[in-house]
């Protein structure tokens, strides 16, 4: 997630509360700019360091900002780049419906 896609990312979990889970995951960075962002941004959904890189590994992503959606199912979408709300919500309405 980057500054221009945050506000998005935010009212996304708001919206979307109780039939998504939302989970921020740093990459890079030290622990201060980590809590920097979060803060600034208002961000009140979980959010993890994965400095090691394992998360991004893990799904795929091979740089910031990204998004990864899991369905119910299990299928993984990816989405690199920064995403607008549109993108967002036609992302995360096939994902779960």
């Amino acid at each position: 997630m980057c500054n221009r896609e945050a506000p998005s990312v935010e009212a996304a979990s708001k919206e979307w509360a109780g039939k998504v889970q939302f989970v921020g995951v740093a990459w890079v960075g030290s622990d201060a700019d980590f809590q920097g962002f979060i803060d600034k941004h208002g961000l009140t959904f979980p959010n993890l360091s994965d400095d090691g890189g394992e998360v991004f590994v893990r799904f795929g992503v091979p740089s910031q900002p990204a998004l990864v959606v899991i369905s119910p199912s299990g299928e993984v979408q990816q989405v690199f780049g920064a995403a607008d709300d549109a993108l967002l919500n036609e992302v995360l309405t096939r994902a779960v419906g």
